[in-house]
């Protein structure tokens, strides 16, 4: 079986998370709540810790769109510094204007 990549892998972790955020979110509202027994909400907290862990919000990793590069990760753009600056050099982003690089 051949390794995954980062990438990959991290794609799968995004898919995790979609499918089960829902049960994940049911699952905190009751763990979460005062109002219920003691018993109710560790039940919560025990069938919430069953569920693979990779579909936690928190594992996902910001990754450049273009290069999957993890470090130096601008949300706007979903891209690396580095993959911003090649593309800004070649004149792809609009908007972006060449300074001094």
């Amino acid at each position: 079986m051949a390794k995954k990549s980062a990438v990959n892998r991290n794609e799968m972790v995004r898919k995790l998370v979609k499918q089960f955020a829902a049960k994940r979110e049911a699952l905190k509202a009751i763990a979460n709540n005062e109002s219920l027994p003691l018993e109710e909400r560790f039940e919560a907290r025990l069938k919430l810790a069953e569920l693979p862990r990779n579909s936690s919000k928190t594992r996902i990793r910001n990754r450049c769109e273009v290069t999957g590069r993890p470090r130096a990760y601008y949300r706007k753009l979903r891209m690396s510094r580095i993959a911003l600056r090649d593309l800004g050099s070649m004149g792809q982003i609009p908007g972006l204007v060449k300074s001094s690089w």
